[in-house]
């Protein structure tokens, strides 16, 4: 079954890839998980995280389901060009003045940013249409925040604001149903 949900994994990066996009111009930076050493170091890395989190426990709770999955997709926006459309959802009047004026800043476990609104939706859909794929293909799998962030921590993927899908095959989706660890 792994075989089959590491096929779907790389089925589901090519959904992502072609996946509409803002203006037809692509950022994306699509990256399949295979190793379960790798899915065990972001796993641990979760972990590592959580007591710093204010929501320790759904940090705790995705790293569970990353040390079971099979195998895991990140999509990330690897450059927050403007996308031209000056809409404002950035926070800026017109992109140029958010190109000029934004102050990108880190955060420690999550995502550079500010970024332009029109490429964060690119990153929705792209997932979305990896999600689809796995959906269409019986596989099981989730979109997640967290695994995003420590796979990129661990510069597994360089993107700047990063998500994953872990996907895999069961007798029933580990990645819904889940229970939190309490605190």
């Amino acid at each position: 079954m792994k075989d089959i949900a590491v096929h779907v994994a790389y089925l589901m990066a090519a959904a992502a890839r072609t996946a509409p996009k803002g203006g037809g111009k692509d950022f994306l930076e699509i990256v399949v998980i295979t190793s379960e050493s790798d899915l065990k170091k972001i796993a641990e890395n979760m972990r590592q995280y959580a007591p710093r989190s204010t929501n320790e426990a759904y940090w705790l709770r995705d790293a569970a389901n990353i040390e079971e999955a099979q195998a895991l997709l990140l999509v990330g926006l690897a450059q927050s060009r403007a996308a031209g459309y000056d809409c404002g959802g950035c926070g800026y009047p017109s992109c140029k003045e958010f190109e000029r004026n934004r102050n990108f800043q880190e955060k420690e476990m999550g995502y550079g940013g500010p970024h332009c609104v029109m490429r964060m939706m690119d990153i929705g859909v792209a997932l979305c249409s990896a999600a689809k794929t796995a959906s269409l293909l019986n596989v099981d799998n989730r979109i997640q925040q967290r695994v995003g962030a420590a796979a990129r921590a661990l510069g597994l993927i360089a993107a700047d604001a990063v998500m994953g899908i872990p996907v895999g095959i069961y007798g029933k989706n580990i990645f819904f149903d889940r229970k939190t660890p309490g605190k």
